[in-house]
C-alpha cells in the first residue's frame, strides 16, 4: 500500500511541473504568472517527445526585470530532467556569456536538484565538464552564445532555450543555435527583457505574436511589473520608487519594467522629452545671494589664431567651441534639480586666455560650489589649471570614453525624465541668452542615438550634423556628475587663538 501510494504520488507530481515545483521547492513555489508558461512549455515538450505535433513548437517568456524568469526556467528544467531521466533527452540553454551567466544558471539548477526534498526522491544529478548537468540519461547543456564561443555540435532533443536573448546576435543564433533543434523538432523557448526593436528577442516576439493571431494559441507570455506587483507588493513599491527617481519615460523603465521597445536609434529627445526640459525661470547674469550654482564646461580644441576671449558668440562660425553652462542647484527630496541660468560659448579661444575668465566667472560672478570640466585630451591641461586656481575639491574632471559617455547619456535622460533638469524660459530682452538657448535647442532636436548590442547597453549619442555640433548639449549633460557630490554646507574653520 505504501509503495503504491508513493508511486501514485510521484505520478501526480510528474504530471504537472507546477505541482512538482511546489512539492520540491515550497519556499520558491511558482507564482501564477510563472506557472502558466511553465505548464505550456512542459506540455509541448512532453507531447513532442511522444511524437504529438499538435502543440506549438515555439514559446517566449518575457518578464519584467527581477520578476523570477530565471527561477521559473530552473524549475522547469529540473522537472523535465526528472521526467526524462530514464527515457533520456537533451536540453540546450544558450546565454550571452558562459561566465558568469551560464555558470549562474547551472548553479541554480544544481541547487534545485540537490535540495532536501529532491534527495529524498532519489534524484542524484552530476556535473560533467563543468557545463553539463546530468540526471540519469537526461542532460542540460549550458553554452555561450557569444561571438567567439565554440558551441557547434550540440543537439537539443527536448528543449532549446535562448535566455537573455535580447543580448544574443540574431545572425549568431540563426547560424549556430537554431539548427540544434532542426533534426529533432524540439521546442524552442526565447526568454529575456525587452530592449530595442532590432534584437533577437524582439524578432521572436513579433513572430510569436503573428502565430498567435493565426490560431489563437498562446505562445508569448509577457509579464510587466504591474502583474508582478499584484502577487509581490514589495516589488511594486520598489518599481514605483524607481519610476519616481528616473521618470516614467526613462528607457530602463519603459523596457525593463513596462516591456515596451525602444526605437534603438533615432532622436534622443522627442517632443515629449523636450517639453520636460523646458522650465519657467528666467536667465540670470550673476549669482543671487543665498543660492548655489555650478559650472559645466565642455572643452574644445584650441586654434592657432588669437581670439578675444570676451567676444560674443557668432552663429555663423560653427567651429568646435568651448561651452559653459551655469546651473542653479535646487535641493529636493532625493537628488538636486538643475536649472540652467546662463550659457557661454567661446570659439577658437586659447585655453591660457580662457582660464582667467573661467576663474573669474567661478569665483566672483557665480560663486560656484563646483566646476565640472571635460578633462579629455586637450581639456586635461585646462582642467589642471582650474584645479590649481580653484582647488581640487571644487573642480570635478570628467573624462569621456565610449563607456563614460554612454553612462552620462543614460544619467542625463534620467535627470530629464524625472524633472530634475530645466532650461530657462525664453528671454526676449536678453539677446545673448536667447541666441545660445536657440542653439542649445537646435542641438537637442538634432541629437541622435544608437544602442549597441550586448548586456552593457552602451549608447552612442551625438549630433551628426557638422554644422550644428553638440557642445552646449554635452555641457548641459555634465550636470549629472553633480549627483554624487556632497552638498552639505562647508564650515569655515578659523585659526585657533
Amino acid at each position: 500500500m505504501i509503495e503504491r501510494a508513493t508511486i501514485a504520488g510521484m505520478r501526480a507530481l510528474l504530471a504537472d511541473p507546477v505541482a512538482f515545483a511546489r512539492a520540491l521547492f515550497p519556499s520558491r513555489r511558482p507564482r501564477r504568472y510563472q506557472a502558466e508558461p511553465m505548464r505550456a512549455v512542459a506540455a509541448a515538450v512532453v507531447a513532442r517527445a511522444r511524437g504529438d505535433r499538435s502543440h506549438p513548437a515555439d514559446f517566449g517568456i518575457v518578464f519584467s526585470r527581477q520578476a523570477g524568469k530565471d527561477e521559473a526556467l530552473a524549475q522547469l528544467i529540473a522537472y523535465l530532467l526528472t521526467l526524462f531521466q530514464r527515457a533520456g533527452g537533451s536540453i540546450v540553454v544558450a546565454l550571452p556569456t558562459l561566465r558568469p551567466q551560464g555558470i549562474l544558471a547551472r548553479d541554480r539548477l544544481i541547487e534545485r536538484l540537490t535540495c532536501e526534498r529532491a534527495r529524498a526522491l532519489g534524484l542524484r544529478p552530476r556535473v560533467q565538464d563543468g557545463t553539463i548537468v546530468r540526471l540519469g540519461r537526461a542532460a542540460c547543456h549550458f553554452v555561450s552564445a557569444g561571438p567567439q564561443s565554440n558551441a557547434r555540435g550540440q543537439t537539443a532533443s527536448l528543449l532549446l532555450v535562448a535566455n537573455e536573448c535580447q543580448d544574443i546576435r540574431p545572425e549568431r543564433w540563426d547560424s549556430v543555435f537554431a539548427p540544434m533543434a532542426a533534426s529533432t523538432d524540439a521546442v524552442t523557448l526565447s526568454m529575456g527583457t525587452v530592449w530595442t526593436a532590432d534584437t533577437l528577442l524582439a524578432r521572436q516576439m513579433r513572430h510569436l505574436a503573428a502565430l498567435e493571431a493565426e490560431d489563437g494559441r498562446r505562445r508569448l507570455f509577457r509579464v510587466p511589473w504591474q502583474v508582478v506587483a499584484q502577487e509581490v507588493p514589495s516589488y511594486g513599491r520598489y518599481v514605483e520608487r524607481q519610476i519616481a527617481l528616473l521618470g516614467a519615460d526613462h528607457p530602463f523603465i519603459r523596457t525593463e519594467y513596462e516591456l515596451l521597445e525602444l526605437d534603438g536609434q533615432g532622436g534622443l529627445f522627442p517632443p515629449s522629452r523636450q517639453g520636460q526640459m523646458q522650465g519657467d525661470h528666467p536667465p540670470l547674469t550673476r549669482a543671487v545671494p543665498g543660492e548655489e550654482y555650478a559650472l559645466l564646461l565642455d572643452v574644445a580644441g584650441e586654434e592657432e589664431e588669437s581670439v578675444d576671449p570676451g567676444r560674443a558668440y557668432d552663429p555663423a562660425a560653427r567651429r568646435d567651441s568651448t561651452a559653459l553652462t551655469v546651473v542653479r542647484v535646487v535641493h529636493q527630496d532625493a537628488r538636486p534639480r538643475y536649472e540652467v541660468v546662463r550659457r557661454y560659448l567661446w570659439t577658437g579661444v586659447k585655453h591660457t586666455a580662457l582660464h582667467a575668465q573661467l576663474v573669474d566667472l567661478a569665483r566672483h560672478v557665480w560663486r560656484a560650489r563646483y566646476v565640472v570640466v571635460d578633462a579629455t585630451g586637450v581639456g586635461a591641461g585646462l582642467a589642471s589649471f582650474l584645479r590649481a586656481s580653484l582647488g581640487d575639491r571644487a573642480v570635478l574632471p570628467f573624462i569621456f570614453s565610449l563607456t563614460s559617455k554612454s553612462q552620462l547619456g543614460w544619467s542625463f535622460l534620467s535627470a530629464v525624465d524625472s524633472g530634475r533638469f530645466k532650461d530657462h524660459a525664453p528671454a526676449p530682452d536678453d539677446p545673448e541668452a536667447s541666441a545660445l538657448a536657440a542653439l542649445f535647442w537646435r542641438q537637442v532636436r538634432a541629437c541622435t542615438y544608437t544602442v549597441r548590442p550586448g548586456s552593457h547597453r552602451l549608447m552612442s549619442w551625438s549630433v551628426p550634423d557638422p554644422r550644428t555640433h553638440d557642445d552646449l548639449l554635452i555641457s548641459a549633460a555634465l550636470c549629472v556628475v553633480l549627483d554624487e557630490q556632497d552638498w552639505r554646507p562647508r564650515l569655515a574653520r578659523g585659526r585657533g587663538r
